[in-house]
């Protein structure tokens, strides 16, 4: 009993911290509406289907909620730090998990050190010379606002889930009044909308990339399985909050996209969109034009909020992941020492490192143009982290999606709808998501380099090397092995009685 007292605390996160909109704000945070309308939609709008993409958002959303039906059920079953792991090990099995950890750490480590480079550029690059007349190197911005980061991750989710809620407020204000503006100015064109959708238009453009690239938008919902542990009433906050994070990321990419078709005309939006890729700077020209030129300013500024904010959710993300490996005694278990305020601090600390590390390499060894001029991270480090993140997120729900699927089936449960017809559908269209980013894995990435486009082979070591690793594990660590389900099972029981520890 005294062992379980003075123990517990070293690798356990804190209890009883989030509520719903806590989580909500955690999760909103990582899919940055603000970069989604600057930097995803404007692509979306150009590759796929032009004025058609409010709908493909609602369609993805309905996608997503349909997975999330099930999701909610497994959530009932089982409470862990370890994420869509955990639904692996229970659906699937301990190799299964064992994989499905091991893309989810490397995904959210390499969205970490993409989003480095994103936010060092834009603060460093764009924002400083806008603002004060002169700009830092992209890596010293990068590394200051990473340590403060750290900082704000180390003190304790819930100082997080504040930071990222003003945030996220912030954010949506933004995007609100533009669309508000616009819809006072062009009105609301249901005719449109629908001509966007006939087979002649659909046939012009791509409706499977278009997909693709709004279900990236939608990246980041899955870390609400993250903070189970960290939960009030996590059986009921995890469900309430996956539901709710689904429907408000897709109401604000369906109004924001929406906004940005109907300013520059739903019939013209993918032709003028794709003039604008180059520069990428539609909707900050949109924002000026129908908000004004302060506003323009003002986007920028919440760009720069909303990749700092994303950064922070994909820092704390990765950190849980690691924390959870740790545990289990797959990776060191250094890693699941806690602070005493409960934060993964070990874990925290690697992931800075890490990504700090990989965007040293970048900012050593930049490549240059045909001119010589050394090439922004936007186009080197950013499509290496981001779209090599979003692929492995997307295979790790799919995975997960899955787990559901067969975990119901194998216990014969009755609910049918809720445990095999929706999660069922959920797993094709994440299915078809992932196979999508695949075959257009440059299109995701936004780069055609050498380096990019053999990156999702670093997946499939990561599958191959994980089915040796499980069988290194039963057979030399079989300690460790029985250990991926157990550490499973005692926080089925936490989840009843958070005080378990000190009974």
């Amino acid at each position: 009993m005294e062992t379980l007292l003075s123990e517990a605390p070293k690798d356990a996160l804190a209890r009883n911290r989030l509520g719903v909109g806590p989580i909500v704000f955690l999760v909103l945070a990582a899919v940055a509406p603000v970069t989604v309308a600057i930097v995803i939609m404007p692509l979306a709008i150009g590759n796929g289907i032009g004025g058609g993409t409010p709908v493909v958002v609602v369609v993805v959303a309905l996608a997503l909620l349909l997975f999330a039906v099930g999701y909610a059920q497994m959530t009932k079953e089982l409470v862990n730090a370890g994420g869509f792991y955990a639904i692996a090990v229970k659906g699937l099995g301990r190799p299964a998990g064992l994989i499905t950890g091991i893309i989810a750490t490397i995904g959210y480590n390499g969205f970490v050190a993409g989003a480095i480079g994103a936010l060092g550029f834009f603060a460093g690059q764009v924002a400083l010379p806008m603002l004060f007349g002169f700009e830092v190197h992209w890596y010293l911005a990068a590394s200051v606002l990473f340590v403060v980061i750290f900082l704000l991750a180390r003190s304790g989710i819930h100082v997080s889930a504040i930071v990222l809620g003003v945030a996220l407020v912030l954010e949506v204000l933004l995007l609100l009044g533009f669309g508000i503006a616009v819809l006072v100015r062009t009105g609301f064109d249901v005719a449109a909308i629908t001509h966007s959708l006939s087979p002649g238009v659909v046939a012009g453009g791509s409706i499977w990339i278009g997909l693709l690239l709004v279900a990236t938008a939608f990246i980041g919902f899955e870390a609400t399985a993250l903070f189970g542990e960290e939960a009030k009433e996590p059986r009921k906050t995890i469900p309430r909050a996956t539901y709710l994070a689904i429907v408000l990321i897709g109401m604000v990419h369906a109004f924001g996209s929406w906004a940005i078709v109907s300013a520059i005309g739903v019939k013209d939006a993918r032709e003028v969109a794709l003039a604008h890729l180059a520069n990428g700077d539609l909707t900050l020209d949109l924002v000026k034009q129908y908000l004004g030129p302060a506003m323009g300013t003002t986007a920028l500024v919440l760009l720069i909020v909303s990749l700092f904010a994303a950064q922070l959710t994909f820092h704390n993300s990765a950190a849980r992941y690691m924390f959870a490996l740790g545990r289990a005694g797959v990776l060191p278990t250094w890693l699941s020492r806690t602070a005493a305020n409960g934060t993964p601090q070990r874990a925290l600390a690697v992931n800075l490192v890490f990504g700090l590390l990989i965007a040293g390499v970048f900012a050593v060894a930049t490549e240059t143009d045909p001119e010589g001029n050394p090439l922004p991270p936007l186009v080197t480090l950013m499509p290496v982290g981001v779209g090599f993140g979003t692929l492995a997120i997307m295979i790790v729900q799919a995975i997960a999606a899955l787990s559901i699927v067969v975990y119901f089936r194998r216990r014969r449960d009755p609910r049918w709808w809720a445990t095999a017809v929706a999660p069922g559908i959920g797993f094709l269209a994440l299915l078809l998501f992932s196979v999508m980013a695949l075959v257009n894995f440059p299109l995701v990435a936004g780069s055609e380099a050498s380096y990019v486009v053999v990156l999702p082979w670093i997946l499939v070591a990561a599958v191959v090397g994980g089915l040796i690793y499980a069988a290194y594990l039963r057979a030399r660590r079989p300690q460790v092995y029985e250990g991926l389900s157990r550490d499973l099972e005692s926080f089925d029981e936490l989840s009843e009685d958070s005080t378990m520890f000190i009974e």
